[in-house]
């Protein structure tokens, strides 16, 4: 059966820039310092590229908020955002102040020396909603690439470096609207593979996940891995292919429909009462021990699933000899184990291809 899913992902268009500025961010833990400007940069030949090159490295699926512990007004970077949206002519001073924040956060020795634009966005466009936005990208890695032009009678070729704008290293949108939430921010982070890098996320802009239809759908297809390899994999004698079925039954249902309901997937999806019992209870303690609420009903994010489903596996590993992907019909494949004592599969198809 084919399912048609209605769009529900946001839209976000960026349209003009207003100011650019750019300072030089260096490594505190060795001294490297910080580079002010005193001025704005001029970005008139730039600006439909760099516009297009942002519009492009952010996928705008998944949102934040700024936040802090106890009380919002002592995020820093809230603070100076707010600043920027309210006071537009403090917009060097209150940069430098954001700069000087981002390199008090650099003290890990790995994190790398780099330039920091801070970007005033005017006329964004929010579903609908038309809005200024902060930028602030962080170029850490640069690229080397050649110019070539006429020389003479033939052409003259130079070496130089630059940052890649296809290649954004660390960047946020933060959008003037939902100010008493956190604001909200859309982050791109290209380094964010080691402990050092989360220094951008956790340590300069300090947010949280937005509490959308993303962040729900999220949380339940990260529930039911979880429950899969922590929970039926370890306490009861669930086959491999069984796991890999309840995956797939999972994701199924939130292809199909539009609203998620914690007791129709229940039915649908894990059937047993034994086994939804024992869901129910993973659930619970799911929820305490990661401190937060999973939503009973909701509208479905296509885009969460899209990304979460490229995590679950759908393939059983035999030794090194072989790999089983399942796809459909757990009815499909048997197992079992022979005379000797060797296991096997047993799988049934209607058309080779």
């Amino acid at each position: 059966m084919f399912y048609q899913k209605t769009q529900k992902k946001m839209i976000v268009s960026i349209k003009a820039i207003d100011k650019l500025v750019i300072h030089g961010i260096g490594n505190k833990s060795n001294g490297s310092g910080i580079r002010f400007s005193n001025k704005t940069s001029v970005f008139n030949d730039i600006e439909s590229y760099f516009i297009a090159q942002v519009q492009k490295a952010f996928k705008f699926e998944e949102f934040f908020q700024l936040y802090f512990t106890y009380d919002i007004n002592l995020n820093p970077v809230y603070n100076f955002i707010d600043s920027l949206f309210n006071e537009k002519n403090n917009f060097i001073e209150v940069s430098q102040a954001l700069a000087k924040h981002l390199y008090d956060q650099s003290t890990h020795p790995k994190i790398k020396d780099g330039e920091l634009y801070i970007v005033s966005f005017k006329n964004c466009i929010v579903n609908g909603i038309t809005t200024d936005a902060i930028g602030m990208f962080k170029s850490e890695n640069k690229d080397t690439f050649l110019k070539v032009y006429p020389n003479d009678d033939s052409y003259k070729i130079e070496c130089d470096k630059g940052i890649n704008l296809n290649k954004l290293d660390k960047g946020c949108l933060i959008f003037n609207i939902e100010k008493e939430n956190g604001y909200l921010v859309s982050v791109v982070d290209n380094t964010n593979k080691d402990v050092e890098a989360k220094y951008w996320i956790d340590d300069f802009l300090h947010i949280k996940p937005r509490k959308d239809e993303f962040y729900n759908t999220q949380n339940v297809l990260l529930l039911c891995k979880n429950f899969v390899t922590e929970e039926l994999s370890e306490q009861t004698d669930i086959s491999k292919a069984d796991q890999v079925d309840f995956l797939n039954k999972s994701v199924e249902y939130f292809k199909k429909n539009e609203n998620f309901d914690m007791a129709t997937f229940a039915m649908e999806v894990i059937g047993k009462p034994e086994v939804i019992e024992t869901f129910n209870q993973y659930k619970s303690d799911y929820e305490f021990a990661r401190e937060l609420a999973i939503m009973e009903k909701f509208t479905i994010s296509e885009s969460a699933v899209k990304k979460q489903a490229r995590t679950i596996k759908s393939v059983i590993k035999l030794d090194k000899n072989f790999h089983i992907y399942i796809h459909g019909d757990r009815e499909m494949i048997e197992q079992g184990t022979d005379n000797e004592g060797r296991k096997y599969y047993k799988i049934y198809y209607n058309v080779e291809s």
